[in-house]
């Protein structure tokens, strides 16, 4: 494992670093950089030898790591809802997703707009929540926000599938990577977002900012520039640290159910393990570019010493081990997460600001960073966050911590703990796991059986959560199809909306990405973003809009006609 900065560097950065003339009474700037589907492959966390990871291990040089950080849930919508609500999958009923927040949680205050409501400038770009904006916690998006479309235009291959083949329609349509023969700039995407982020931080604002940066490489298809791909041959790829053909067979039922997947299995019937290692390897090498044009931008722009920082992770990805590839276990590979908070001096609930350069070994969930934010920031605490605040562990990261961080998976009632030693996971059918991080870090020997360990055992079993919201049910459930009406078949009308708002929920088929549209009273088109090939996105609209969709070139394809209450709309294949 890599190590982190020596004295020298920890001196040299505090010569060199964060001015001592930030005061307290300077409420301070929040940076906050989400990267997607990250694990603990990057240089300072030691996931996996050949990661290269420059810019996120300068960050951790210049800050606090924590290297027992977990996520709220091991899937993309209940860790960032848990994340920009402060409320626990556990409590809010949101557990996957399928599930949409805003039907779940319709008045729940998101990060961004607790700051702004407290005098912050709140803007954000990229995916920060599941793959929709909530322009109404927002004063500024990148896109616009009202499109709720996160993505900024990205350059995919024109023939697709291009490395795996699909296997069926089990199979998420983006499981594909590849090298592409353009420039970082050509790219878009995460380029984009990584430039109008960088614009933001090299303004000077007449108020304080809360500035969010969703990266989402490493998120699938692992499709990046070139260039990323030449720095792992494909020769020299490394199978992960954590793989062992033969770490199943002391798993309960539930464990050994959703351990293997067909995820696995097929690629390696394509033999495409090692591309697909050096593709996510490749993907993150790229994410970690485009950090470290936002930090460089933060430290060379007016915004440096007043500025806290945080870098963290959705959750983990698993690419073999326990023979699972993708998300949703509560193993430590995929609840495990990187997770840098950089703190200058001078902030309200830090004065002294946090040392650089220092790793925390106790256990943190992503779900206090809400408490911890508005405590550094001086701000009054939210009534309902769940997490504990770890600022104590900031100003010293071997204070006494009593708290434990939990994962939840998509059935209430199975669940990991995460200690500082020990890992507790267990399932809602009774099955248990019991692993000692210290002796066995990729979880390979299940000891829940083992009588030496009783004590750990039942300490983490009374530790362990008592209730369980249900999973909450959309309030309207009666979805109707949407008849799909081609262009030059039907006459394009004009919207006429009426009645309560409520949800379509849009299917691209088409083998190409489109463009959505939404028709005002007189017929203007107003956009409401792009989708994916093979995506699905639920957006708000009302009975009588009317939904128009392109192609790249700005074509109709064809439209749908919004009826009475939530919808499905499926663009079928052209």
């Amino acid at each position: 494992m890599k190590t982190l900065p020596t004295i020298a560097l920890i001196l040299a950065w505090g010569l060199g670093g964060f001015s001592a003339s930030a005061t307290a009474s300077s409420p301070p700037n929040v940076l906050f950089i989400a990267v997607d589907d990250l694990n603990d492959w990057i240089g300072c966390l030691g996931g996996h030898p050949q990661a290269l990871t420059p810019n996120i291990d300068r960050l951790a040089e210049t800050g606090v790591l924590f290297t027992n950080a977990h996520c709220p849930a091991p899937a993309c919508n209940p860790s960032r809802t848990a994340v920009m609500t402060g409320i626990s999958p556990h409590n809010s009923g949101l557990y996957g997703n399928g599930q949409n927040m805003r039907d779940i949680l319709p008045e729940a205050v998101l990060l961004p707009r607790y700051f702004a409501d407290h005098g912050y400038w709140a803007g954000g770009s990229g995916k920060l929540l599941h793959y929709f904006i909530d322009a109404k916690s927002w004063d500024e998006y990148f896109p616009a926000k009202e499109t709720e479309d996160p993505f900024p235009r990205t350059r995919y291959p024109d023939s697709r599938p291009l490395s795996l083949p699909r296997g069926g329609p089990w199979q998420y349509i983006e499981t594909d990577w590849g090298a592409l023969d353009v420039t970082d700039q050509q790219f878009g995407g995460d380029w984009k977002v990584s430039e109008w982020i960088a614009e933001q931080l090299r303004t000077k604002r007449n108020k304080p900012f809360f500035l969010a940066c969703g990266i989402y490489r490493p998120h699938e298809p692992w499709f990046v520039p070139a260039k990323y791909f030449e720095r792992f041959p494909l020769k020299d790829i490394q199978l992960p640290p954590g793989y062992n053909a033969d770490d199943l067979d002391d798993l309960p039922t539930e464990g050994r159910r959703i351990g293997p997947n067909r995820y696995f299995a097929h690629i390696r019937r394509h033999k495409q393990w090692k591309q697909a290692i050096q593709g996510y390897l490749a993907s993150i090498a790229f994410a970690d570019a485009m950090v470290g044009r936002v930090i460089d931008a933060l430290d060379n722009g007016p915004n440096r010493d007043n500025t806290i920082v945080v870098l963290w992770s959705d959750h983990g990805w698993h690419l073999g081990e326990k023979n699972h590839w993708q998300k949703y276990t509560a193993w430590r590979v995929c609840s495990r997460v990187p997770l840098i908070v950089r703190v200058p001096a001078g902030v309200p609930g830090l004065p002294e600001g946090a040392r650089a350069g220092v790793s925390c070994s106790k256990p943190v969930s992503l779900v206090s960073l809400f408490p911890s934010l508005t405590e550094l920031a001086g701000l009054p605490k939210k009534r309902g966050n769940n997490g504990p605040s770890f600022v104590p562990l900031l100003r010293n990261p071997k204070t006494e911590w009593p708290h434990l961080a939990l994962t939840y998976l998509q059935q209430p009632g199975s669940y990991g703990i995460s200690g500082e030693r020990w890992r507790y996971i267990h399932y809602a059918d009774g099955g248990e796991e019991l692993y000692d991080i210290q002796e066995d870090p990729h979880e390979w020997n299940n000891l829940i059986e083992v009588g030496e360990h009783r004590g750990a055992l039942d300490r983490l079993r009374r530790l362990a959560p008592k209730s369980f919201a249900p999973v909450s049910r959309p309030k309207n459930q009666l979805f109707q199809d949407l008849a799909w009406h081609p262009a030059g078949v039907a006459r394009l009308p004009v919207s006429r909306p009426h009645g309560e708002r409520c949800e379509i929920v849009i299917t691209n088929q088409r083998t190409e990405g489109v463009d959505l549209h939404v028709l005002d009273a007189e017929g203007k088109w107003e956009s409401r973003g792009s989708i994916q090939s093979g995506w699905r996105f639920s957006r708000e609209t009302y009975p009588g809009a009317v939904w128009l969709i392109t192609d790249a070139e700005n074509r109709p394809i064809g439209h749908f006609v919004v009826e009475e209450g939530s919808a499905r709309a499926t663009i079928p294949r052209g």
